[in-house]
């Protein structure tokens, strides 16, 4: 049984009466085409209107091409909640749930490459192609020690910059890079186990830090 929501929680997290959504369609796992009628679909989507649900009042979807345009938009409350990855750097202006998806770190190297964990690709020499202000970017970012990141705006971007410029490593989406690496002859798709980018609900943080009120499970 779903529990009431308090009221104070409604009007925290949705003061205007109806709840702004955030959705990144840089992230294919979350975030899919839309369907016929123009509804967005993926769990992004489906989560947005499930909290929708669960606070009683009508959704409103905010799309965005990238997750840093998304996180600038929660920072500035220009959406009440969005759905993005949970890194250090953004903590600090936006308040997260418990995480909802944990993605693993995937790379893509090129033919002959000797890089297989994430420790061979932390090494002085490695130059890594990734879409600047995603999740990866931030991870990476506070991750690694040696190996040094070359940034491109958007998933697409950072593939051609892996390719023109003959970089070590691909770092993105494992779905996107699989398929990546079937125009690539010999390429390969490496996955770092151990790590990984988790995917919360996120909101504006307010001035005083306040106790997570979002309602609803992250296991839904």
């Amino acid at each position: 049984m779903t529990p009431e929501i308090p009221s104070a929680a409604r009007s925290e997290l949705a003061p205007g009466g109806k709840l702004r959504v955030g959705i990144n369609y840089g992230n294919f796992l979350l975030v899919l085409k839309d369907g016929p009628g123009g509804e967005p679909r993926g769990i992004a989507p489906d989560l947005g209107r499930e909290l929708g649900l669960r606070l009683g009042v009508p959704v409103e979807f905010v799309r965005f091409e990238a997750a840093g345009k998304l996180a600038d938009a929660v920072k500035a409350g220009d959406c009440d909640v969005g759905f993005l990855g949970a890194e250090p750097q953004r903590a600090n202006e936006i308040a997260f749930t418990s995480p909802y998806l944990e993605i693993p770190v995937t790379f893509l190297v090129p033919a002959g490459s000797p890089l297989r964990s994430l420790a061979d690709v932390d090494r002085d020499g490695v130059r890594i192609a990734v879409a600047e202000r995603s999740a990866y970017d931030l991870f990476l970012t506070r991750t690694l020690k040696k190996a040094q990141l070359a940034r491109a705006q958007g998933i697409d971007a950072s593939y051609k910059l892996f390719v023109d410029e003959k970089l070590e490593a691909l770092a993105g989406l494992k779905p996107r890079l699989v398929a990546d690496a079937e125009k690539l002859p010999g390429s390969r798709v490496s996955m770092a186990r151990s790590r990984a980018c988790s995917r919360r609900s996120a909101r504006r943080r307010r001035a005083r830090p306040r106790r997570n009120t979002c309602p609803y499970s992250p296991t839904m």
